[in-house]
């Protein structure tokens, strides 16, 4: 008859386990694709949990189990955030070079239609073929690791991570402004420029004329920003492993 008390004592470890990456692991965009099946992601989170359980170390500080369970929520809600505001940035930049561009007007024939994403969902794409292309993926199993060996479950400090996720929030805007700049000031000029043809040739039609000028100028810088954008990306992602490291280290107090 096995020993029940030999598991019983891991029993914390798993679950605790479970709580910090299961909401990692939800926060990081290739993983909480929809692309990927429910099976692989509930499988692959078991995986690691039994393979953390028997080497992390488990300490309660507070004698409330629900307390324990929301600092570990709000933990691994920030950290995941460190990562995917890099995805966001990019994504968010997108949108707003669709409008620029003039690809959301559908909108305002048909506001059912929805907002025009083709733009976001690629810069998405890049962002993550670059991220897996860095390996910037072990750098993240290596740091959730690590952060068992820093912040043993039920010693976590969460005054200084509020502050930490608004930052975050606000780095994620300044991000995706910067990269949709350049086709943002793009249009403005060619606006500028149409502004004066306009004056020129009253009798053209420049709301109609001025779309697939938007549209092919749109793309084309986007052709020409493109290294400013991998260099960007490279930069962005290099700085995941120190960000994850710091609030690791003000989790810990």
């Amino acid at each position: 008859m096995p020993d029940t008390a030999a598991f019983a004592k891991y029993l914390p470890n798993f679950f605790f386990i479970m709580v910090r990456a299961g909401i990692f692991l939800s926060m990081i965009p290739f993983f909480s694709s929809k692309n990927f099946p429910v099976q692989f992601k509930i499988g692959f989170l078991l995986a690691i949990s039994l393979i953390l359980t028997p080497v992390v170390e488990f300490r309660i500080g507070e004698a409330s189990l629900p307390l324990l369970v929301m600092k570990e929520v709000v933990f691994s809600m920030v950290l995941g955030l460190s990562v995917r505001f890099v995805f966001l940035a990019f994504e968010m930049a997108g949108q707003i070079m669709s409008n620029t561009m003039g690809l959301s007007i559908a909108t305002v024939f048909n506001p059912e239609f929805g907002q025009s994403t083709e733009i976001a969902q690629l810069q998405g794409i890049i962002a993550m073929l670059l991220f897996l292309a860095m390996d910037a993926h072990h750098d993240l199993i290596y740091i959730f690791v690590k952060s068992y060996d820093i912040l043993p479950a039920g010693q976590i400090n969460v005054n200084a991570l509020m502050p930490e996720a608004v930052a975050l929030i606000g780095k994620m805007f300044v991000i995706g402004l910067k990269l949709a700049a350049p086709v943002t000031v793009g249009m403005v000029i060619v606006q500028f420029l149409l502004g004066f043809l306009y004056k020129a040739a009253p009798q053209m039609n420049i709301f109609f004329v001025s779309f697939p000028i938007y549209i092919v100028l749109g793309f084309l810088v986007m052709l020409l920003s493109l290294p400013v954008l991998i260099h960007v990306l490279e930069g962005s992602f290099g700085d995941i492993r120190e960000e994850m490291m710091r609030i690791i280290s003000l989790a810990k107090g």
